[in-house]
């Protein structure tokens, strides 16, 4: 299993879509915040054939009033790829509202099951701590003339409060995927030779690495550039959320907005 099994079926749910006959179901995953508001991670909605990804989300507005409350905030995803209102969907699409990445999830994900690392050319989910001295080792070549480096650590504090550890949960197909095409996105636009982005989930203490990424170049400004692109695309794209714990409670970490060419729920991705 994957920390979260996102494969599971729960029943469907019954009734209609908008007054027309329900020939189709699709799988409905509520990610970080947003479970606590749906009070499930998931559920099977049935519609009718030719309904939009945009009339999904009228009728889980009109179950749940609050999702209003999101405003223009949330993004969907049809089979892990960000999609808008007007993508049709078919029988057995997995489809899930996803609220700004970086911030949200539950306390339970650390207990969960876990087949990772979940591995692409460039990228890795993992588990365990991440082997930082052995990627940089890796990556390295004679042509290159710079390595440059983000290691993303937890801190021991945040807002004037005292963190006693972070928690990390990800929609890990989509985090992967997402990772993967920005590394790919890097390579293509930038003068690097090669990159590697990790990400590790779970409970992680202060000191431990969260993040790292690697970008390897012939010279250093473009090393740079691509490195503080990617982890700033990351935190914005990919679908990972944490919780911060403090001595006296818990709380979400504050989601980055979407970037712009990101469709929202309801519409289309802002202008």
């Amino acid at each position: 299993m994957l920390c979260h099994d996102y494969r599971r079926g729960p029943r469907a749910a019954s009734g209609t879509l908008l007054g027309y006959a329900l020939a189709m179901q699709v799988r409905v995953l509520y990610l970080g915040m947003l479970r606590d508001l749906a009070g499930r991670e998931r559920e099977v909605v049935r519609l009718s054939d030719g309904a939009r990804l945009s009339d999904l989300y009228a009728e889980l507005q009109q179950r749940m009033p609050k999702l209003h409350d999101f405003g223009n905030a949330i993004a969907l995803s049809i089979n892990y790829e960000y999609s808008d209102g007007a993508a049709t969907l078919h029988d057995n699409d997995e489809v899930a509202l996803i609220p700004p990445v970086s911030g949200g999830a539950t306390d339970d994900d650390s207990t969960a099951e876990a087949l990772l690392p979940l591995i692409s050319e460039h990228s890795r989910i993992v588990c365990e701590p991440i082997k930082t001295a052995a990627i940089l080792a890796a990556i390295k070549h004679p042509e290159d003339g710079a390595v440059a480096v983000f290691d993303g650590i937890v801190r021991n504090n945040s807002g004037g409060r005292r963190t006693l550890y972070l928690n990390y949960t990800a929609y890990e197909p989509m985090a992967l995927r997402q990772m993967e095409e920005l590394a790919k996105q890097a390579l293509a636009n930038y003068a690097i030779r090669d990159v590697r982005i990790v990400h590790r989930l779970g409970r992680l203490q202060i000191g431990e690495t969260s993040v790292y990424i690697v970008v390897a170049s012939a010279h250093r400004a473009a090393a740079f550039d691509a490195c503080r692109w990617l982890i700033d695309m990351l935190k914005k794209t990919v679908p990972i959320w944490k919780r911060e714990f403090f001595e006296d409670g818990a709380v979400w970490a504050d989601g980055e907005p979407f970037p712009p060419e990101i469709p929202r729920a309801g519409g289309s991705a802002s202008k």
